[in-house]
């Protein structure tokens, strides 16, 4: 051995990495989620009674 990295190594090392990154997606996924209800409920929350009803109005459309 020359002390240098295999190529099974490296090629080890990107399927971790992509199984990593892949994962931590899939398990933000629910946390992604509930976060974004929760900010369209809270700016519905703040938004006056003509808003409410214009949003209403192009939802019904």
């Amino acid at each position: 051995m020359d002390g240098g990295i295999s190529p099974i190594a490296i090629i080890l090392m990107l399927v971790c990495a992509a199984g990593s990154f892949a994962l931590g997606r899939w398990l933000s996924r629910g946390w992604r989620s509930k976060r974004r209800d929760k900010d369209i409920a809270a700016a519905r929350a703040a938004e006056t009674r003509q808003q409410r009803r214009a949003r209403e109005r192009r939802e019904r459309d």
